[in-house]
């Protein structure tokens, strides 16, 4: 009898468990990848590897019931795809140390102040690392929608220019068609000829019979 009741206890403490990193990783900025992993900045591959494998075995959809567990478990295979590459990893990477050299300044600190790996500046240091990602995704946006306007702009030039040189490709056509024609009514005109008020066409005269 206890030995069921530690099971269902220790069963009850996995879910709980479960359900605080479910909540932990669906309230974390999630376009900081090290955050949604709740990992440092500069921690080697392996580590990465590591959390996200205990972490996925503790979220994984199979293995618990809460609802949020798929959109959780998504977040955290997005957040260790972004760290496992080179060039996202160093993006973010950059943006973090920004944050860093602006919180700093905001506080008039240097690197070797205590205040700078105390538990408060680390937190105002994720807080700042999620406004500077934030920016840097609006300018991104802005300057996708500015490239997408202007290549508009330039598909429509493209497409008049294009609508141009058909225009004067088919005048051009239906000019060269015509040239026999002009050139036999020049020849005529040159030789004083008219044509005939039937269009050219000369009729047979009626002889009258004699007598």
């Amino acid at each position: 009898m206890a030995d069921d009741i530690e099971a269902e206890l220790k069963a009850a403490g996995k879910e709980l468990d479960k359900d605080e990193e479910i909540e932990r990783i669906r309230n974390v900025f999630s376009l900081n990848a090290y955050a949604v992993l709740d990992l440092q900045p500069g921690v080697p591959e392996t580590d990465i590897k590591k959390v996200y494998r205990t972490k996925s075995l503790l979220i994984h959809p199979d293995k618990t019931s809460n609802p949020n567990a798929p959109d959780a478990f998504d977040r955290l295979k997005k957040a260790q795809t972004v760290l496992l590459d080179e060039k996202l990893r160093a993006k973010l990477d950059e943006d973090i140390a920004d944050a860093r050299m602006l919180l700093m300044r905001d506080k008039k600190l240097t690197a070797d102040d205590q205040e700078t790996r105390s538990p408060e500046f680390l937190k105002e240091w994720r807080e700042k690392t999620a406004w500077v990602i934030r920016d840097n995704e609006l300018r991104r946006q802005r300057q996708m929608k500015a490239q997408m306007r202007e290549e508009g702009r330039q598909q429509k030039k493209d497409e008049e220019e294009a609508a141009e040189r058909k225009r004067k490709r088919d005048h051009e056509q239906a000019w060269e068609k015509s040239r026999d024609t002009r050139i036999n009514s020049w020849r005529d005109f040159s030789q004083g000829k008219k044509p005939d008020a039937d269009g050219g066409k000369k009729k047979k005269k009626k002889l009258k019979a004699l007598g």
